[in-house]
C-alpha cells in the first residue's frame, strides 16, 4: 500500500509541467481523451509501483522514498517556476554552478515547494507503521506485484498506443519532463560523461604557425581580444532591430561588424564555452570529446601566441587549463567596479592597457563576462545603467510582471554594449600608442528566455529549445593596422553580416584572422577567409 500511494503521490504532486505538455501534444484537454489520460495516469503509477516495490524491504524503503521526495520537489520546483526540463546538461549546469550563482536561485517559493513537497511527504512516511511479511512470502508478494503491474502497463499501452506512439515520437521533451524518471536519466548521462572522460589529453594543432602574412609586420605585435559573453541574446541587441536602444555606443563605433544570424551550441555555459573553442562543431560535439582533447587556446599557445583567460563568470569549464588565468570576480578592496557581493564586467578590463603595454609578445585574452546572467539581472549593472524600468528586483520571477523582467535584462545589454565599447577603444588607444595591430571578436554562450512559451532562463534541451536560447549576438572589430596586416577586406565582411553562422565558426574564424596555419584549421568555417586578400 505504501509504494501504491507513494507512486500515486509522484504522478500527481510533481509533474505538472509533464501533463501539461502530454495534454497539448494528445490534441489538448476535451471529454473524448479522458481514457487516454486516465490510463496514461494509471500507467505511470503502476510504473513506479513496480519499480518501488523492488527495494520495498525494511531500513530501505524509506529512505528511498525521502530522497526521492526531496530530489522531486526541487526538480518540480525549478521546472514549474522557470519552464527548464531536467536532462545531463542540467545536471553538469548544477554540478558546475559557483554557491553565488546558486545563491541567486534561492527563494522563500522554493523553501515552500520544497517543505510542502518533500519534507513534509517525507515525516510522514516515517512516521508510518510499516508490516513487513515474513521473507519467503514478502519475496513472492513483491513478485506478483512486478508481474501484475507490468503485464497491466503493457496492456494499457497497447490499448493506447494509437495515441500515445506519435504524442511520445513528436515530442521528446515528455521525457525530460517525467519526474522522477528525468533525474536518473539526467545522472547517469552526467556521470556517464564524466567518468568517460580520459586522464590524458590529445595534442591539437601542434602544427601550428604563423603564415606568410606575418613577413610584412616589421616587428608589430598583435592583440586580439576574445570577449565570451554570457546568456545575451541576440533579439534584445538594438543593432539587431530591437526597438529599445540598447546598443547606442556600439552604433557609434566606426568599424564594428555585427554578425545578426547566429546560433549557438548549446544552451547553457557548460556546454557551449567546451564547445565553441573546440573544433568540434555542435553536430560532434560530446563533453567527453572536448575534455580529452586540446582546444583554440593550446593552438594559439603552438603559434607562439601568449594567452590569457580573465573571468568574472565561474570559469572557464576546462577550456583555459592550460594558459595563464586571472579570476577577477571576486570583489577586493580598491576595485571600484566591484560590489559587496561580485564585481562588474568592467573590472576585466582593469589593467588591461597596462598589460598590453608592458607585454613584448603577440597576444590573445579571453575577457569571460558575467554579462546578463539571470535571475537577478539587476546585480549585473551599475545603478547609472537602470535606464529601462521600472524593473524586477526579485529572484521570484514569478512576482514580477514580463515587462519588469525585460526591463532589468535590457539594462544589462546597455551595460554590455559600455563593456565593449570600452574594450574597442582600449585596442583602438593600444593600437595607435603601442604600435600594435589590435582586434577583438565578441560572441555570447547562449541566450535566454524572457517569459516566452512560459520558459524563464535557459538551459533548455537544445532539441526543444526556444529561439531565444539559441540566436545570440556576434560582432568582429578590427583596427586599420589589424586588416592591412592581414589584408582583411571590410567592405566584403560588412556584406557577410546577414548570413547564417553559428559557433561552429569561431574556432577557424579565429585562426584565419590571425593567418594561423595548421592541418585543424578549416577554411570553409572561417568567416573571414572569403574577405581575406591573396588567400
Amino acid at each position: 500500500m505504501l509504494t501504491l500511494g507513494a507512486s500515486t503521490f509522484l504522478v500527481l504532486a510533481y509533474n505538472a509541467s509533464f501533463w501539461r505538455t502530454f495534454f497539448s501534444a494528445t490534441g489538448g484537454i476535451r471529454l473524448g481523451n479522458l481514457p487516454v489520460y486516465v490510463g496514461a495516469f494509471a500507467a505511470l503509477v503502476l510504473l513506479f509501483n513496480a519499480v518501488l516495490t523492488l527495494v520495498n524491504f525494511r531500513f530501505v524503503i524509506k529512505p528511498v522514498l525521502t530522497a526521492l521526495f526531496l530530489g522531486a520537489s526541487f526538480a518540480s520546483y525549478f521546472m514549474n517556476r522557470y519552464g527548464v526540463a531536467i536532462d545531463a546538461s542540467m545536471v553538469q549546469n548544477v554540478v558546475e554552478t559557483d554557491t553565488r550563482e546558486a545563491h541567486e536561485l534561492l527563494s522563500w517559493q522554493m523553501l515552500q515547494t520544497v517543505t510542502l513537497l518533500g519534507i513534509v511527504p517525507s515525516l510522514l512516511v516515517w512516521r508510518l507503521p510499516l508490516r513487513f511479511p515474513p521473507m519467503r512470502r514478502g519475496l513472492f508478494l513483491k513478485l506478483g506485484t512486478v508481474v501484475l503491474s507490468v503485464v497491466a502497463v503493457t496492456a494499457l499501452l497497447m490499448l493506447l498506443f494509437k495515441t500515445l506512439a506519435p504524442a511520445v515520437r513528436e515530442h521528446r521533451e515528455l521525457r525530460f519532463l517525467l519526474t522522477p524518471t528525468n533525474m536518473f536519466q539526467a545522472t547517469h548521462g552526467y556521470l556517464k560523461r564524466k567518468w568517460a572522460m580520459p586522464a590524458v589529453i590529445a595534442p591539437l594543432g601542434k602544427d601550428a604557425g604563423r603564415g606568410v602574412k606575418w613577413a610584412a609586420a616589421r616587428g608589430r605585435r598583435t592583440v586580439t581580444v576574445i570577449v565570451a559573453g554570457e546568456t545575451a541574446r541576440a533579439a534584445n541587441f538594438s543593432l539587431n532591430g530591437y526597438g529599445r536602444q540598447t546598443n547606442p555606443l556600439l552604433l557609434a563605433q566606426p568599424g564594428l561588424i555585427n554578425f545578426r544570424n547566429v546560433s549557438s551550441c548549446g544552451t547553457a555555459t557548460a556546454v557551449s564555452i567546451p564547445c565553441v573553442f573546440s573544433n568540434l562543431g555542435r553536430h560532434d560535439y560530446t563533453a567527453d570529446k572536448a575534455a580529452s582533447r586540446e582546444g583554440l587556446l593550446d593552438v594559439l599557445s603552438h603559434a607562439g601566441f601568449d594567452v590569457l583567460w580573465r573571468d568574472n563568470n565561474s570559469g572557464c569549464k576546462g577550456v583555459c587549463d592550460r594558459v595563464r588565468y586571472e579570476d577577477v570576480s571576486r570583489p577586493q578592496p580598491g576595485m571600484p567596479p566591484c560590489g559587496a557581493e561580485e564585481c562588474h564586467d568592467e573590472q576585466l578590463l582593469a589593467g588591461l592597457r597596462q598589460a598590453i603595454h608592458d607585454s613584448t609578445r603577440d597576444l590573445v585574452i579571453v575577457l569571460h563576462q558575467k554579462g546578463s546572467h539571470g535571475p537577478e539581472y539587476w546585480k549585473r549593472y551599475p545603478a547609472a545603467f537602470g535606464k529601462f524600468g521600472p524593473v524586477c528586483r526579485t529572484n521570484e520571477l514569478e512576482e514580477c510582471s514580463r515587462e519588469s523582467i525585460v526591463a532589468a535584462y535590457d539594462n544589462t545589454i546597455l551595460y554590455t554594449d559600455l563593456v565593449l565599447s570600452k574594450t574597442i577603444d582600449l585596442l583602438r588607444a593600444a593600437s595607435a600608442e603601442d604600435d600594435v595591430d589590435t582586434s577583438m571578436l565578441y560572441f555570447s554562450d547562449h541566450g535566454e528566455s524572457l517569459g516566452e512559451h512560459n520558459m524563464y532562463l535557459h538551459g533548455a534541451p537544445y532539441i526543444i529549445s526556444p529561439a531565444e536560447q539559441r540566436q545570440v549576438p556576434m560582432m568582429l572589430w578590427m583596427s586599420d593596422g589589424f586588416r592591412e596586416r592581414f589584408r582583411i577586406d571590410h567592405a566584403c565582411l560588412a556584406a557577410r553580416t546577414a548570413q547564417p553562422f553559428s559557433h561552429d565558426n569561431v574556432f577557424h574564424t579565429v585562426l584565419g584572422m590571425l593567418n594561423v596555419n595548421t592541418a585543424v584549421y578549416n577554411p570553409k568555417l572561417d568567416v573571414v577567409h572569403p574577405c581575406s586578400r591573396d588567400n
